[in-house]
């Protein structure tokens, strides 16, 4: 048997810091406007997933900038 589809987001702490909220009203969202905590949770995930892609360019483009180097040393 597998365990069930569980989503893990950011903290209670992190979200308590970056919403300038406290535990209380973070769970009366949960509660009474799930749609509304349902949409911050996966605006972090959104987050953490551009994070990694723009990440991912900056290594790309130091690769490039590198190779463009080693070219330019190779016709000079």
């Amino acid at each position: 048997m597998t365990a069930p589809n569980v989503k893990t987001g950011p903290s209670l702490r992190k979200l308590e810091s970056d919403l300038e909220v406290n535990k209380t009203t973070l769970h009366n969202w949960k509660q009474n406007r799930p749609k509304l905590y349902e949409f911050i949770i996966d605006s972090y995930e959104h987050k953490a997933a551009l994070k990694e892609n723009i990440m991912f360019l900056i290594d790309q483009k130091k690769k490039l900038e590198d190779r463009i180097t080693t070219e330019q040393k190779k016709v000079s």
